[in-house]
């Protein structure tokens, strides 16, 4: 007592005072005899603890000021197996807390211990209760004025709701269950105020493909259409952006969420299980969304964090010694600031990185200023102080190379992380998160301090309640005034604050099974190579480039933590889909050949299906066998290839045969530089040679058979010359021969046209 005494500015003889009267107001309100010689055996302490569930639904004001009443509701529930008779509930208010430290004892400790707890106020206040059922739940609310609670000086006290009764085999009232809260006492403006800055973070999961539409603003196609369930009224992000429009808060922004919100705008496809993607639907979502975020950010501070939120300690443990890996993270961070711009209108600062859960070790630090950041978003319980300072000193602290850890306070960035969905819980939050900040700022230093809250990356739709309403509890300024992330980053640090970033060891184990594995750095890295191959026969590179380079980032995204299935696939399909697309780009099969003579040509096709054209691309057509089948000079020959947009061009190779017989050649792309480009495709010539002397024969014949037409020719006209003279001696009426004369000439006819 003497210690909270004088961390809060009393003297030691007041506190006494009041113990003394709410120590009377105990007595007089409970048997005598059964507060001075019942004292419970361990094992009935832990009974009592189970017998009643308290539960505090709301606390308002959170935060009260001279003449306020205090109002606290709650439910009792009897867990118990037995009727709870003459039963009332009580507000307990202990002296002030001597330290933060204090605070989260006291927030741990369960069940009623007489001693530690403190009385109940005048009884006036209580909540009587005739007969609590078992297993039957009932609601109170108690009002209290404020200066009915005996507050002495400004600081954080413990109250405690509890419910005292008596069962049949417990005659003597007793206190059989109580809940413990807080309450910030701060009525008046302090001289010197803490900074508070609060991250707010617009964050989600990725979902936009590598696959895009073949038209012209080259539709995207979504995973899936669960983003719109966070951009509806009531959805997660919907109550980030409504209620964080009204509150003092630096907005933390992953750009590509914003891209993924725009592309939506204008129009988006969605993948269907072994289908053809469909027409996204939640187009007017998305415009009511961004309309209201763009609303909601102007005149506030923007944070662009690198597109897509890279995965910073992956990177660090796995990536890095995986070439090309951090050179990705120059252009991650330069599509940041261009994405806030371009969408919402206002500047970002792009030179903040934040490793998951704000953990670090050296080479974390390293990655994270690689990627042009010159401040570390890190966390007390991982930069952590050696306690000589005897107060938290300012969150900004400089490690080295022009490096600023920016260490955000552990307590009240975990503060939220739990279920918030039950009104208890949220409550109790909220009051622990009030009651830290005002214990921070009553802590022995003249120094004003600037302190950092930087909570889970995607908080539910109830933590993001919750945070709205503990950020809400603190506008009144009386303790804190808000502050924001540029600010706090270039604060004057404390001297004596700690400044040497945890080894490696120090990491956190948990945190460590979540990252990327080296394998999945290896994947990207063959992705990304397949991509460099492929762009250089392009006549619109950025069409590949622009998509699948929003890919690798996403791919190395911290929201793939706690997913590796679902990431591992998302690499997959990527790199499938890519490799679809070279394969468009291909030498048609061709069947086998026959080349007759010593020369002749073979035509090869290159089918081009993607709806660009290529360039930059070598045929080269290569024989198995350059001593029977030539082109040109040597065994092999090649030519540049250009085929436009859904095309095929056929290129023709001059060929020459020096032997008979089968001979198989090869034909392969390239691209400008040498490197094979798709599969090579091989088909089979027969190479048949012709000699001058068969060339003689073949020419022999083909006079033989001039000669016989010829002299078929003249032996056809001396017949028709006879039958003509014949015809004109003989009378008119005779003509006996005519037919068969006919007949036959017919005939001749016919053989010669054959």
């Amino acid at each position: 007592m003497a210690e909270a005494a004088d961390i809060q500015g009393a003297s030691p003889a007041p506190v006494r005072r009041r113990w003394l009267r709410r120590t009377i107001v105990l007595l007089a309100g409970t048997p005598v005899m059964a507060a001075l010689v019942y004292s419970p055996a361990p094992e009935a302490q832990a009974v009592q603890a189970t017998g009643v569930d308290v539960q505090l639904t709301s606390m308002t004001p959170a935060a009260p000021v001279k003449g306020d009443t205090l109002t606290i509701s709650g439910t009792v529930v009897n867990t118990g197996s037995e009727t709870i008779n003459d039963a009332h509930v009580g507000l307990r208010v202990g002296p002030a807390l001597a330290d933060r430290s204090s605070i989260d004892e006291a927030a741990e400790r369960n069940g009623f211990r007489a001693g530690a707890d403190p009385g109940e106020i005048d009884p006036a206040y209580a909540v009587k209760i005739a007969s609590l059922p078992s297993k039957v739940r009932h609601e109170f609310t108690l009002t209290v004025p404020v200066n009915k609670l005996e507050l002495d000086k400004d600081g954080v006290y413990q109250l405690g709701v509890s419910l005292s009764g008596a069962t049949e085999s417990r005659p003597s009232e007793q206190v059989l269950g109580i809940k413990r809260t807080f309450l910030p006492w701060q009525p008046d403006a302090a001289s010197k105020r803490s900074q508070i800055t609060y991250a707010w973070p617009l964050i989600s999961t990725t979902r936009v493909t590598a696959e895009t539409g073949s038209d012209e603003l080259q539709t995207p196609v979504f995973l899936d259409d669960s983003l719109a369930d966070e951009l509806k009224a009531g959805g997660r992000l919907e109550q980030m952006v409504s209620l964080g429009k009204d509150l003092p808060i630096t907005w933390v922004i992953d750009p590509d969420l914003l891209y993924t919100v725009d592309a939506m705008t204008k129009g988006y496809r969605v993948r269907t299980p072994g289908g053809k993607p469909v027409q996204g639907k939640n187009k007017a979502v998305a415009e009511q969304w961004l309309s209201s975020l763009e609303a909601a950010v102007q005149g506030k501070k923007v944070v662009a964090l690198p597109f897509a939120d890279p995965d910073l300690a992956s990177l660090a443990h796995h990536g890095k010694d995986v070439s090309g890996t951090l050179g990705q993270l120059r252009p991650a961070t330069d599509k940041a600031k261009n994405a806030v711009q371009t969408v919402l209108h206002v500047p970002a600062s792009t030179d903040f990185s934040w490793p998951v859960n704000g953990a670090i070790d050296p080479s974390i630090v390293n990655v994270a200023t690689s990627a042009g950041a010159h401040n570390v978003l890190t966390r007390s319980d991982s930069l952590v102080e050696s306690g000589a300072l005897g107060y938290t000193p300012s969150a900004a602290r400089p490690i080295g190379a022009g490096t600023t850890a920016v260490v955000a306070d552990a307590d009240l960035s975990t503060a939220f992380e739990g279920d918030m969905l039950n009104a208890g819980s949220a409550t109790l939050a909220v009051q622990r998160f009030l009651a830290h900040s005002l214990a921070l700022n009553l802590q022995k230093t003249d120094e004003q301090r600037s302190f950092v809250v930087a909570p889970q990356r995607t908080p539910t739709v109830s933590q993001v309640q919750t945070m709205a309403a503990a950020v809400r509890g603190l506008q009144a300024g009386r303790w804190t005034q808000p502050g924001d992330l540029e600010a706090a980053a270039a604060a004057k640090p404390d001297p004596g604050a700690a400044t040497q970033v945890p080894g490696a060891g120090q990491y956190p184990e948990a945190l460590r099974k979540q990252e990327l594995p080296v394998s999945a750095f290896e994947k990207i890295r063959t992705t990304q190579n397949t991509l460099d191959h492929f762009k250089v026969i392009l006549a619109a590179p950025d069409r590949v480039e622009i998509p699948f380079g929003n890919t690798t980032n996403r791919e190395m995204s911290t929201s793939w933590r706690g997913r590796p299935e679902e990431a591992r696939l998302y690499r997959d399909q990527a790199q499938e889909y890519l490799l679809g697309l070279t394969e468009k780009v291909k030498v048609i099969p061709k069947s086998d050949a026959t080349l007759s003579g010593h020369s002749a040509t073979i035509p090869v096709s290159v089918q081009n299906s993607l709806v660009q054209d290529v360039h930059n691309l070598v045929l080269q057509v290569k024989s198995g066998n350059p001593t029977r089948l030539m082109f040109g000079d040597s065994g092999q020959a090649e030519q540049q290839v250009t085929v436009q947009g859904d095309h095929t061009q056929t290129l023709k190779f001059p060929a020459n045969a020096t032997a008979s017989g089968p001979v198989e050649v090869t034909a392969q792309l390239f691209t400008k530089d040498g490197v094979p480009y798709g599969k090579e495709r091989r088909f089979t010539v027969e190479a048949t040679e012709i000699t001058p002397t068969v060339m003689l024969v073949i020419a022999g014949g083909v006079l033989l058979l001039v000669l016989a037409g010829i002299k078929m020719y003249a032996s056809r006209k001396r017949v028709a010359a006879r039958a003509a003279a014949e015809e004109s001696t003989q009378p008119s009426d005779e003509s006996p021969d005519t037919g068969p004369q006919s007949t036959e000439g017919s005939g001749t006819g016919e053989t010669v046209d054959r």
